[in-house]
C-alpha cells in the first residue's frame, strides 16, 4: 500500500508556516489521496473542493507547495490539467510513489511469488517420485513374499490347510461374498446387479411394486449390497405387506425419501407378525394376508386387497 510521505522537518518549514494550518490540513488530505490512488501527485479540482475551499488551495499555490495548470515550475512538476492541481516534488527523489514504480514491483513480486511455487511443485515432485520408488521396491519384495507364503499355504503337505477351514464353512449372509458387485443400468448395486445380470428373478420384485402400488412412485431402489441383503431377509422374515405398511407409514409422518435406502433400518427392526392356524395377522393398516412362509407369505388376492387399502390410507392423508 503506498504512503504520503511527510519530512519529519515540515512542521518548521517556511513553506507550510506560511501556508497555514487550515491550508495544510488540505493538502495532507489530499496528499493521502494522491497516494492512494496513484495519481503522480495530480489532485483534481473536485477533490481539493471536497476537502477544503477555493482560497485555501490558493494559499497552497502562492506558498509553493501545489502548481496550477499552466506553471513555469523548474524542477520539472507535471502539468495539471485546467481547475487541477498538482504537489510540488511529489516524486522527488522517490518520496512518494509513482504508478509505474507501483505496477513494477506488482510485477516482480508476482514472478517472485510464480517462482517460488514452481520451485516447491519442483521439490514435491521429485519427493513423490521418491516416494514412488520407495513403494515399487517395497510392493516387488512384498509380492514375492505373498507368492511364496501361497505356496506354502496351498500344498498338501501343510497340516490344517488341505480342506475347508471351519470359519469358511460358517460363513453366510452378505458377509459371504466378499468380491464387489458390478453396477448395473437398473440403478442397483451389489447383490442386486449381480442377480439380474446372472438372469435370476429380482428378489425385491414384489416389495418393489407393492410400494408403488401403495403411491409411493419415483423411489430409487440404488442399494448397497448389504442393504439389499437385509430388505432381502426381511422379505422372508415379516412378509412384503408389512414392509409396505411401514414405508407408508414412515412417508406419512416423515415424507417420501427419494431412495427405499431410507427404509433399510426401519424394516430390519420389524417383528415376524403374529401367527393363528397357520395365518399371519399384520397392523390394521395393512390387513391380513394369506399363509405365513418364509418364501411366500400373501396370496395374490390378498396381497393387492392390502396395497389398494395402503394406497387410499396414502390418499386420504394427502
Amino acid at each position: 500500500m503506498p504512503w504520503f510521505r511527510i519530512d519529519d522537518k515540515a512542521h518548521s518549514h517556511p513553506k507550510l508556516i506560511k501556508a497555514g494550518n487550515a491550508a495544510l490540513g488540505l493538502w495532507l488530505r489530499c496528499g493521502a489521496y494522491a497516494a492512494q490512488h496513484l495519481t503522480d501527485g495530480i489532485v483534481p479540482g473536485v477533490v481539493a473542493e471536497l476537502y477544503g475551499t477555493k482560497p485555501q488551495a490558493a494559499k497552497l499555490v502562492k506558498a509553493g507547495l501545489w502548481h496550477e495548470h499552466g506553471h513555469d515550475c523548474p524542477r520539472g512538476c507535471p502539468n495539471p490539467a485546467p481547475d487541477d492541481y498538482v504537489f510540488h516534488d511529489f516524486l522527488d527523489d522517490g518520496r512518494n510513489t509513482s504508478r509505474a514504480r507501483h505496477e513494477a514491483e506488482k510485477k516482480k513480486a508476482r514472478e517472485r511469488q510464480a517462482k517460488h511455487r514452481e520451485e516447491a511443485r519442483g521439490g514435491q515432485n521429485g519427493d513423490e517420485n521418491a516416494e514412488k520408488t520407495r513403494d515399487f521396491t517395497f510392493d516387488s519384495s512384498s509380492k514375492k513374499s505373498e507368492s511364496a507364503s501361497e505356496k506354502s499355504q496351498s500344498s498338501d503337505s501343510t497340516a490344517g490347510q488341505s480342506g475347508e477351514s471351519r470359519r469358511d464353512a460358517s460363513v453366510t449372509g452378505i458377509h459371504a461374498g466378499a468380491t464387489p458387485y458390478p453396477s448395473t443400468s437398473y440403478g442397483s448395486t451389489g447383490a442386486a446387479g449381480e442377480q439380474r445380470s446372472a438372469g435370476l428373478p429380482d428378489a425385491l420384485s414384489d416389495l418393489k411394486r407393492g410400494i408403488a402400488t401403495a403411491g409411493l412412485t419415483g423411489v430409487a431402489w440404488d442399494l448397497r449390497e448389504s442393504s439389499w441383503e437385509y430388505t432381502r431377509q426381511a422379505i422372508e422374515r415379516v412378509g412384503v405387506a408389512a414392509m409396505v405398511a411401514y414405508a407408508v407409514n414412515s412417508a406419512r409422518l416423515k415424507g417420501q425419501p427419494a431412495g427405499a435406502s431410507a427404509w433399510v433400518q426401519g424394516w430390519r427392526s420389524l417383528e415376524a407378525p403374529e401367527q393363528q392356524d397357520g395365518i399371519a395377522y399384520l397392523p390394521a393398516a395393512v390387513g391380513q394376508i394369506g399363509p405365513a412362509s418364509r418364501q411366500q407369505q400373501e396370496t395374490n388376492d390378498l396381497f393387492d386387497r392390502a396395497m389398494q387399502r395402503a394406497k387410499s390410507r396414502m390418499q386420504e392423508d394427502q
